[in-house]
């Protein structure tokens, strides 16, 4: 919880930036028309917080359970009072798991299907500021940026579509891109769309004209 606050308290100071300045577009570069990563392996699906696993131990009903992953991405479950989940992927946690319970179970074999997807924050895509339902999603393959303000809703009354901002990466290494949202949802030209990645954070203003 305290890595949320402080992931969502960044990108909030930074929208904050862009509400007072009150532009309608930015100096930003474009984001890059293919995805550096196109055409490789999509990476292994990583479990995150609140997300929801299902785990099934062969020959032991009653060891099979659906739980949610807490805020501090562990896992408790019967006779495994505390294992870390976030992180890692189902199958890396079903070994976990069987090496755990080898003491009170002979050969286990365990299985862990993840029924609802959050993620970790390094797999989400984060939307700031004037979308209708600011939130974040876990990213899919191929996502764009017309895929993701399809999920929230679309844009306030008060967004200042065009001087939205992408964020790539962190720190001071982070890149910007510009967004020409209003181009992209109002005007319905296909090519202000974009492609988005793991990680990205989208930042709509509010317009003060």
């Amino acid at each position: 919880m305290r890595q949320l606050a402080k992931t969502w308290g960044g990108a909030l100071a930074l929208l904050l930036g862009f509400a007072v300045a009150g532009c309608a577009s930015n100096d930003y570069p474009q984001v890059p028309a293919a995805i550096p990563t196109s055409g490789a392996e999509a990476p292994d699906y990583r479990i995150g917080p609140l997300d929801s696993v299902q785990i099934f131990v062969w020959r032991a009903p009653e060891l099979t359970t659906s739980i949610p992953v807490r805020p501090d991405g562990r896992i408790s479950t019967p006779l495994v009072d505390d294992m870390v989940a976030a992180g890692k992927t189902p199958t890396q946690l079903s070994r976990d798991l069987e090496e755990a319970l080898l003491p009170y179970v002979q050969d286990p074999v365990v299985t862990v299907l993840v029924n609802s997807f959050v993620g970790p924050f390094t797999q989400q895509v984060r939307v700031v500021g004037e979308a209708q339902r600011p939130v974040a999603l876990p990213y899919r393959t191929g996502m764009t940026v017309l895929d993701v303000m399809i999920e929230v809703g679309g844009l306030t009354e008060f967004a200042a579509g065009n001087g939205a901002v992408l964020i790539r990466g962190e720190g001071p290494d982070a890149q910007r891109f510009s967004l020409a949202l209003d181009d992209l949802l109002r005007d319905g030209d296909i090519d202000a769309n974009a492609p988005v990645l793991p990680g990205d954070v989208i930042l709509i203003p509010e317009s003060w004209l």
